[in-house]
């Protein structure tokens, strides 16, 4: 299964100061996960409500093409990820 990536980037949405609600709203008016270094915010946004795309909370590595890696492993080895909050943590072994 492919995975489209949507960068805040690429949605000409970079550097303006986005709450995290505000991410998380733009990403499940779009059907998007949302994948994010910002762990105890969006872990505690997943917390208060489970109806989301998916979010990704992923530990600092500044290794970023084995974060990738991990990524790309955690939910390939998942049918849907609606609903669920994935964690990657840097001490993880590929």
């Amino acid at each position: 299964m492919a995975h489209d990536v949507l960068t805040i980037q690429e949605t000409g949405q970079s550097n303006q100061a986005f709450t995290d609600e505000a991410v998380l709203k733009f990403a499940i008016s779009r059907k998007r996960a949302v994948i994010t270094l910002n762990r105890k915010h969006f872990i505690r946004l997943h917390r208060r409500s489970s109806q989301h795309s998916g979010i990704i909370v992923c530990s600092f590595n500044p290794d970023f093409n084995n974060l990738a890696l991990q990524i790309h492993n955690i939910i390939s080895n998942e049918i849907n990820i609606d609903g669920k909050l994935l964690q990657i943590n840097r001490t993880q072994k590929i």
